[in-house]
């Protein structure tokens, strides 16, 4: 009888002890080196490291578990955990994420974080949430530069009649609309291939995006167009982070947050140094004047004015309040 209690109670112990362990996935579309995966390797160290083990977070890079669109589902059916997503496909789901990425909102990343982290950007994730996404952290993914094969892009005219691949991204649609190309939305991960290919003729993404997945080497001419900014929102889905314990929900958010606070300085510093590093590497620069390009697109405020009225006017003054401080 002793021994047969003492096999049923090693028995419950190890099962009590595989319940308590959980491993989860973050998914992201970035290359390795990328301060996004950076970042989410060093969320899933700390999540490790402060829960003795308990729950694991495998990271997968270069939509090894789904481009971002996929990734959004997911969280949402609570297939996979996490997600350092991209600000358009998350804007699929939770529209007013998207405003974000106004047109020339943000002159700098500085005044853009600041936005995030205040009232504005907790609205923001509060819309969120009703979709069964939670916004744990604010990463940040720079601002967006304009890039082509062909020739030098130096005011709006000259993007006339050049396919540029945007994102599945309604507000970057528009905005490369208003400024006369034909916007091609795409999985970042067909990007290298359709532009090796010519299926389209350029792209616009942060510095560190075209020099971490080596855009460079098939888009010579890169126009700072400085266009629109891109936060990185780090999610979670809401199902899987609701069966968690509170302590357990605690450790994570801090982790979110912390390994975002990573991801800000890699990007603050990178977005200068690549500068230089791809000017060596052959890249043509092209500075342009932001006039016309912000009056050509002030139609998209218009129409996303139109829609969320009270949170575009909101965006617009914090991002002045900011600017000025």
């Amino acid at each position: 009888m002793k021994v047969r209690n003492l096999v049923t109670a090693l028995v419950v112990s190890l099962c009590a002890s595989s319940a308590a362990a959980q491993q989860f996935q973050i998914s992201h579309s970035a290359a390795v080196g990328n301060p996004k995966d950076t970042a989410s390797l060093k969320f899933a160290e700390l999540v490790k490291e402060r829960t003795d083990g308990r729950i694991t977070v495998d990271v997968g890079t270069s939509s090894q578990f789904g481009d971002d669109a996929e990734s959004i589902t997911n969280i949402r059916l609570g297939t996979i955990a996490f997600s350092a997503n991209a600000q358009g496909a998350t804007s699929g789901a939770v529209p007013e994420i998207g405003l974000l990425g106004l047109p020339f909102l943000f002159q700098s990343l500085e005044q853009a974080e600041t936005v995030m982290d205040g009232p504005v950007g907790d609205k923001i994730a509060a819309a969120a949430e009703k979709q069964g996404i939670l916004v744990l952290a604010w990463w940040n993914n720079g601002i967006r530069e304009t890039s082509n094969s062909s020739k030098p892009i130096l005011a709006p005219g000259d993007l006339a009649g050049l396919k540029i691949r945007t994102p599945p991204d309604p507000m970057t649609i528009d905005i490369f609309e208003a400024l006369g190309a034909s916007p091609t939305p795409m999985a970042f991960s067909e990007l290298y291939i359709a532009l090796q290919q010519k299926v389209v003729d350029g792209q616009e993404n942060p510095l560190i995006n075209i020099y971490s997945s080596k855009l460079y080497e098939v888009q010579p001419y890169i126009s700072r167009t400085n266009h629109k900014f891109e936060s990185t929102p780090f999610l979670a889905s809401k199902i899987v982070f609701d069966s968690l314990s509170p302590e357990d929900q605690d450790i994570i958010r801090k982790a979110a947050v912390e390994a975002g606070e990573l991801n800000r300085k890699m990007v603050r510093e990178q977005s200068e140094e690549l500068y230089a590093e791809l000017k060596e590497a052959g890249v043509t620069f092209n500075d342009v004047d932001p006039a016309p390009f912000i009056s050509a697109t002030q139609p998209v405020y218009e129409k996303w004015r139109a829609q969320y009225p009270e949170l575009v006017d909101e965006l617009v003054a914090a991002a002045r309040q900011a600017a000025a401080q």
